[in-house]
């Protein structure tokens, strides 16, 4: 592309990029400051972000219901919301439900220790699978914030366990009684706010939901913070999940490595990761929306928070841009052969072969050993594709 082409990209429909509302809407409090942004109505936001060029918004039940809310009240709230929708013809691809931010989730929702709490959990839940039903929700994300443990003798990890699948089951078993055409995704996290939080990570939560009643019921919604934050490559991740056939959903957002979650806009974190990220979203076969879930610094006020927005549809168009030049370049796909990456797609014993036939067969390892793989002048490819001189 030439530098007057850059201009050009702006976000579509077709890009199919959503938010969550609690992205837009942080009002910039932390554990050292309150908020110094106001409450933004959810209604104003979806128009917000349609003007952005979004196709999309995600919400929490208590984003657009306040916790306890009233029939009259639950009402009042989603009336101007889903007028919004209308209007804009925003839709919601995903919803989920917050077990984390009131008190009486302090040890969780679903693996809580106290019976009542783990019941109240599960009927919250059903009610937003209800509304997610009536919005046309494809997706509903299970992040399990508050699922976990400080200390080992508070949590009996393996009752905890049996008491997730137990949650999940019950859920699977509704959906299903109810003919509903949604799924789940768990969204794992390592750590923060809990100290160490059940299923932590993508392989965790891939080992999980084979136990489950309803295993093709549940897949996965990795975040580029969550898996950099446990020191993990979120591509492969990524890569990983499309293998089983589990990625149900994506939250895209910047991180620097294995600290606190940091939350950046897409790509002003990790960018050579975001790079290969946009790389497999874009090629590995995943067909859901680009999510981003992300928080807009404390340092902006509202003008900062829409720039913040439409700097993570931008960062990914100008990266997925460069996806494809380096995808199409020549000598890259010189290089990729030189690697021998085309060969990693050949089985290593053809189905006609028998085990006997190889073990026949003869091999210097010693001059093999002494073959190059020809990774650096490749990788180097893709950074300068990254850095823009090619």
């Amino acid at each position: 592309m030439t530098a007057t082409d850059w201009g050009s990209l702006l976000p579509t429909r077709d890009d199919r990029f959503s938010f969550g509302l609690w992205t837009v809407g942080w009002q910039g409090v932390d554990v050292f400051g309150g908020a110094i942004r106001p409450p933004l109505d959810p209604a104003e936001a979806v128009h917000r972000l349609s003007d952005l060029g979004a196709y999309g918004v995600t919400f929490h039940d208590d984003d657009v219901i306040p916790f306890g809310s009233s029939a009259s009240e639950r009402l009042a709230r989603l009336t101007p919301f889903r007028k919004a929708l209308e209007e804009t013809g925003l839709v919601v691809p995903m919803v989920t439900t917050n077990l984390f931010s009131h008190p009486v989730f302090r040890d969780g929702g679903f693996t809580n220790n106290d019976r009542d709490v783990r019941r109240f959990a599960i009927r919250k839940t059903l009610d937003q699978v209800d509304l997610a039903a009536e919005l046309g929700a494809k997706v509903f994300v299970a992040w399990g914030g508050r699922e976990g443990a400080e200390s080992g003798a508070a949590k009996d990890v393996k009752a905890a366990l049996d008491r997730y699948r137990e949650a999940f089951d019950l859920l699977g078993d509704y959906v299903l009684d109810q003919g509903y055409d949604l799924r789940f995704a768990i969204e794992p996290k390592p750590n923060e706010p809990r100290g160490d939080i059940l299923l932590p990570t993508i392989g965790h939560a891939l080992a999980f939901i084979n136990e489950l009643a309803h295993p093709e019921l549940v897949g996965l919604n990795p975040e580029t913070g969550h898996e950099e934050m446990a020191g993990l490559n979120y591509a492969h991740g990524l890569a990983q999940a499309l293998w089983h056939g589990k990625l149900f959903h994506i939250d895209l957002n910047g991180q620097t490595g294995p600290r606190y979650d940091q939350d950046f806009r897409f790509g002003a974190g990790n960018a050579r990761g975001a790079f290969w990220t946009v790389d497999i979203v874009e090629n590995g076969g995943y067909e859901g929306p680009r999510h981003f879930d992300f928080k807009p610094p404390r340092t902006e006020d509202m003008d900062g928070v829409w720039a913040s927005a439409a700097g993570c549809m931008r960062n990914y168009l100008v990266l997925r841009e460069k996806v494809r030049a380096f995808r199409a370049d020549p000598e890259v796909q010189a290089a990729l052969a030189a690697a021998r990456v085309d060969q990693l797609a050949v089985p290593t014993v053809d189905p006609a072969e028998t085990l006997a036939d190889l073990r026949a067969e003869e091999f210097d390892p010693v001059e093999a050993g002494r073959r190059g793989m020809a990774f650096e002048h490749l990788d180097q490819l893709a950074l300068e594709h990254l850095y823009g001189v090619r």
